[in-house]
C-alpha cells in the first residue's frame, strides 16, 4: 500500500463516515415509521441526504478535536426526531428504535468487509481502483464499529441507555432518563478520562479482528497507515 496525499485520504474517509452517520440516523426514523410514528418522515428526515443529517459541531468540529487530542473518533448526526407517545407500544418500541442505528452500523460493517474481500483478490493492474477502495472499506468498517459500540453504551441519550430504558421498571425507567441532560458532558468526560481507551478500544478491536479474520487482512493496520 502506498502512501495516500491529504486530498486523497479525505476523499477516501468522507464517503463511509457520511454513509454511517447518515444510515444510522435514518435507521432510528425507519424503525419508528414502521411502528407508528411517522415525525421523522414529516420532517423529511428519512432521506438519504447526509447534508440533512450532519451537525456543524457534532459530525465536523467534534471528531476533529477528538482524532487529534485523543485518537479516538466520537461524533454524531442530527438525532432523528422521533415521538415515542406516538409509537404502537412506546416503551417496547423504544427499544426497537434506539436497535435500528447500531444493527444499520453492523449491517454496513458486513457490507464494507464483502467489498474490502472483493477488492483483494482483484488483480494488481487494477490498482488504480482497488487501493482507494481497499482503504475506503477499511475505514467503512472501522467507523461503523465504533459507532456501533460506542451508541449501545447504556447511557442516555445514547441508544444503549434508550434500550436499557425500555426494559426498566417504570419508576426506575423515569428516574434513569433523568440522566439525558447530562449524557452528553458525562461521555466527553469519560472520554478524557480515558475510559474509552480502556473499555470501548479492546471491544472494537476484538470486533475489527473477527472482521480481519474473514477478509484475510489487518484492519486495524490498514487504517493506522492511513491516518498516520
Amino acid at each position: 500500500m502506498f502512501e495516500l496525499s491529504l486530498i486523497q485520504k479525505i476523499i477516501v474517509c468522507v464517503p463511509p463516515i457520511l454513509l454511517a452517520v447518515t444510515l444510522h440516523e435514518v435507521a432510528h426514523g425507519w424503525m419508528a415509521k414502521l411502528h407508528g410514528d411517522r415525525t421523522a418522515e414529516m420532517l423529511g428526515r428519512l432521506s438519504l441526504n447526509p447534508i440533512k443529517h450532519i451537525d456543524p459541531i457534532g459530525t465536523i468540529a467534534v471528531p476533529a478535536l477528538m482524532a487529534i487530542s485523543t485518537g479516538y473518533i466520537f461524533g454524531w448526526a442530527k438525532p432523528v426526531p422521533v415521538s415515542f407517545r406516538d409509537l404502537n407500544s412506546p416503551k417496547k418500541d423504544m427499544a426497537k428504535v434506539a436497535l435500528a442505528g447500531p444493527a444499520a452500523n453492523f449491517i454496513m460493517m458486513v457490507i464494507w468487509a464483502v467489498i474490502l474481500k472483493i477488492m483483494l483478490t482483484l488483480p494488481q493492474s487494477s490498482n488504480w481502483l482497488t487501493i482507494p477502495l481497499t482503504y475506503m472499506a477499511c475505514v467503512g468498517v472501522y467507523i461503523n464499529c465504533i459507532l456501533m459500540v460506542l451508541n449501545l453504551l447504556p447511557l442516555p441519550p445514547l441508544d444503549g441507555g434508550r434500550i436499557l430504558t425500555s426494559y426498566l421498571p417504570g419508576p426506575l425507567a423515569y428516574k434513569f432518563s433523568k440522566i439525558e441532560p447530562y449524557g452528553l458532558f458525562i461521555l466527553i468526560g469519560l472520554l478524557f478520562l480515558g475510559f474509552f481507551g480502556k473499555v470501548l478500544t479492546p471491544i472494537v478491536e476484538k470486533t475489527i479482528g473477527l472482521f480481519s479474520n474473514f477478509v484475510g487482512i489487518d484492519i486495524s493496520g490498514l487504517v493506522y497507515i492511513l491516518f498516520s
